[in-house]
C-alpha cells in the first residue's frame, strides 16, 4: 500500500510505501476494550469520609430497668440518640442507621477501591495497530465527521513554533472545512457545566510526529488539533470515543521509525 507524501506548499510529492501496521485487520472490538483501560487508568478515586454518620452515641439499652432505655415506650429497635431529655425521660431520635437523618450511607463508594483494568500486552498491540490502519480507511474517517482525508506530510512540519504556522498550513493541505468544524463548540447539557467542562468540543486532526519538537507546544492553542509522538501512541488518541478512524496526519520520519523499529508489535530477544 502506497501513499503520495504531500510538501510543505500543500503539493504531492513522492510515494513511499506504508509500515505493515496499516495493513491489520479492522476489529472495532479489541479497539474499544483498549480505549476503556487507558480510559480506566485517568480515574480519580473517590469515597465518603470513614467516620460519616457514626460520630454520635447512639448506644440505647433494652433492658427494663436500665438507664437510657425505650423499653415500653413502642418505639423500633432502630438504633437511637438522646436529642433531649427532662430527668429520666428521654426523647430518642434516629442514629447512625442508613435509614435515619444524619445516620451512614449503607454501601458508600470507598477511595481504596481499583478503577484500573488490565489488558493483556498482545491484546493492547493488536488494536493500537487496527487504530492505526483504520485512520487511511477513507469510510472510517468519513463516518466520523471528518471533512478531509488522512495524509503523509514533510517531516519539516516537527520545526513549526507559532500556531498560526500550523493553522496556515492545515489550510494549504486543504482542511479548511475541517478547520472550520472543529472551531465550533456548544453548551453541554446536564451538571457538567458546573465541573469545570461548560463546553462540548469537536475531535480533529491528530498530527503524528517522529521526536520531541516545537510543533508539540505550537498546536496546543488550536481547539480540537492533537499532536503526539509515533511512540507515545495510544488507543484513546486514534480512536477518541471508542471510534476509529480519526483523521490523522502522519510525518515521513514517524513512518520511517515505524517501519525500522516494528513498533507495536512483539519485541523479539537478540541473542
Amino acid at each position: 500500500m502506497k501513499a503520495a507524501i504531500i510538501g510543505m506548499d500543500g503539493k504531492k510529492g513522492k510515494e513511499m510505501n506504508l509500515p505493515v501496521q496499516f495493513a491489520e485487520e479492522f476489529r472495532p472490538d479489541i479497539i474499544k476494550k483498549a480505549v476503556l483501560v487507558q480510559q480506566s487508568h485517568n480515574v480519580q478515586p473517590y469515597g465518603v469520609k470513614p467516620t460519616a454518620g457514626l460520630k454520635q452515641t447512639f448506644w440505647v439499652s433494652k433492658r427494663r430497668k436500665a438507664y437510657k432505655t425505650t423499653y415500653g415506650k413502642g418505639q423500633s429497635r432502630t438504633p437511637r440518640k438522646v436529642l433531649s431529655r427532662r430527668g429520666l425521660n428521654m426523647y430518642f431520635v434516629g442514629a447512625f442507621a442508613p435509614n435515619t437523618v444524619g445516620g451512614r450511607t449503607a454501601h458508600p463508594p470507598r477511595a481504596e477501591k481499583i478503577f484500573a483494568i488490565k489488558i493483556n500486552i498482545k491484546e493492547r498491540r493488536k488494536a493500537l495497530r487496527s487504530a492505526i490502519a483504520a485512520t487511511m480507511n477513507k469510510i472510517l474517517v468519513k463516518k466520523r465527521g471528518h471533512l478531509a482525508e488522512s495524509m503523509i506530510i514533510e517531516n519539516k512540519i516537527e520545526d513549526l513554533k507559532k500556531a498560526k504556522e500550523v493553522y496556515d498550513l492545515l489550510k494549504t493541505i486543504g482542511m479548511d472545512k475541517e478547520l472550520e468544524r472543529i472551531a465550533q463548540k456548544k453548551i453541554r447539557a446536564g451538571k457538567g457545566k458546573n465541573r469545570g467542562r461548560p463546553y462540548r468540543k469537536k475531535k480533529g486532526p491528530l498530527i503524528v510526529v517522529s521526536k520531541k519538537c516545537s510543533l508539540l507546544d505550537a498546536a496546543k492553542n488550536i481547539q480540537g488539533v492533537d499532536v503526539c509522538i509515533v511512540k507515545q501512541l495510544n488507543a484513546e488518541l486514534l480512536a477518541p470515543g471508542t471510534d476509529a478512524g480519526r483523521l490523522t496526519i502522519w510525518t515521513d520520519k514517524a513512518l520511517e521509525i515505524m517501519e525500522k523499529e516494528k513498533l507495536f508489535y512483539e519485541k523479539k530477544e537478540t541473542k
